[in-house]
């Protein structure tokens, strides 16, 4: 290996240098800030477990991403977190005991073993709010609620980071669109073409919901015809890829699959519930239904949903409910949640305004109110700096010869250090 290739980090894996670290802690703390003032309580899972707790009744999906390696201690097999739901959902039933309803949230780092887009990292910062406990329609609005507010507390994060007011909107990230849509749909269409052709293999299956997640109707029209007898139940799935678009699809969605049992019109309402609340208390934010996706993880068990910014094809945070998952801790607990990607946020970021979010080398060398100090071992001075950090100041010693220039420095004068 060259001189050069040792300092190349693995494809995915990425850094964030001191701008957009600094903007990422920021964000981190006022969206933590914001959980906390929902009632939503910290937790800090490790980061790696054994896998016969973190992986189990995950589904294949969180197993293929998930980065695995042996204990020396125990010899048992472990794994890197690649989500930290199922932590969260782990410490409620287990560690926690949950009767009733908690609020959990948490922020760190996630491993993948492949990047879930072709711009994504590999090691995203995971920020994300769990509710246990509560399986009304009234705990998915909390949680679609809790993550809008979380990407206007973003938007005001990135707005002072740049100067500019955080309560506006100028960056275009508050211009948003939710996109609703529910597990139970695609369940219940699934078990439908199970009934009615027993004889079909998952790999025809496949094809098929591939199909119907490209909402390719031509592929459709080529394939059903020679997997199912069943001629309405074939009429039904090529009307399936156009449930997608603005209300007026949901009385779409109620007669075409009219046929589909309770559960379907359950989910349906259950949609049209959401989205009413959700437009009442955010008018700004366009809200579209796509009943024929599935987005997220194999665990998800009813409403899922995503926010995306305009001119922007990737979620900007997304989630689910996910109810059931702790049986396999000896609770089985209702739940729902959200998550983000701090560094996929960041990204979008700086889409919308790069220069604004990559100062020049001239900008970083020029940062305000930065006092610099002589290297003095004058413990008169030790204590004034002290003081000033305390107080909120910034003081680096030998400053003025430093990569950041002072725009203040503390001088002796007479027998007193002071500030010019």
């Amino acid at each position: 290996m060259t001189s050069v290739e040792r300092w190349m980090l693995p494809e995915g894996v990425d850094e964030l240098l001191p701008e957009r670290a600094a903007l990422a802690e920021q964000m981190r703390r006022d969206i933590l800030d914001l959980f906390k003032s929902w009632g939503y309580q910290l937790v800090v899972p490790p980061l790696i477990e054994f896998t016969d707790s973190l992986l189990i009744g995950m589904g294949k999906d969180i197993e293929t991403q998930s980065f695995r390696l042996t204990d020396q201690i125990s010899g048992k097999s472990m794994a890197v977190r690649a989500d930290i739901t199922p932590q969260t959902a782990r410490i409620d039933a287990h560690s926690l005991k949950g009767q009733g309803s908690r609020r959990l949230c948490y922020a760190g780092s996630v491993l993948h073993t492949r990047p879930k887009t072709l711009m994504a990292s590999r090691c995203p910062i995971q920020v994300g709010a769990e509710l246990y406990g509560e399986s009304s329609i009234a705990a998915d609005i909390e949680v679609v609620s809790l993550m809008l507010e979380s990407l206007q507390v973003i938007d005001g994060a990135y707005a002072n980071a740049n100067g500019r007011d955080g309560k506006s909107a100028g960056n275009g990230i508050c211009k948003l669109t939710l996109d609703l849509g529910h597990v139970s749909i695609y369940k219940a269409v699934f078990e439908a073409i199970q009934a009615a052709q027993p004889s079909l293999d998952q790999d025809a299956l496949a094809l098929i919901f591939d199909a119907i997640q490209r909402k390719s109707l031509p592929d459709l029209q080529r394939l059903l015809p020679d997997l199912i007898d069943d001629k309405n139940l074939v009429d039904m799935l090529y009307q399936l890829p156009g449930l997608c678009g603005g209300i007026e699809v949901l009385a779409k969605a109620k007669t075409v699959l009219a046929h589909m049992g309770e559960s379907v019109r359950t989910a349906i309402e259950q949609v049209e519930q959401v989205a009413e609340v959700i437009a009442q208390r955010f008018a700004e934010v366009n809200i579209y239904f796509d009943l024929a996706e599935i987005r997220g993880y194999e665990y998800h068990t009813g409403l899922v949903f995503a926010a995306y910014a305009d001119g922007y094809g990737i979620a900007l945070a997304n989630g689910g409910r996910y109810d059931n998952i702790g049986k396999v801790f000896g609770s089985e607990r209702s739940a729902t949640g959200f998550n983000a990607d701090i560094k996929a946020l960041i990204g979008f970021l700086a889409s919308c305004d790069k220069q604004q979010l990559d100062p020049s080398a001239e900008q970083l060398s020029s940062v305000d109110n930065i006092i610099a100090a002589p290297h003095n071992n004058d413990p008169a001075l030790w204590d004034y700096v002290c003081q000033l950090r305390h107080d909120g100041e910034v003081v680096v010693f030998g400053g003025e010869d430093s990569a950041v220039k002072a725009s203040r420095v503390l001088v002796k004068d007479k027998d007193r250090w002071v500030i010019k």
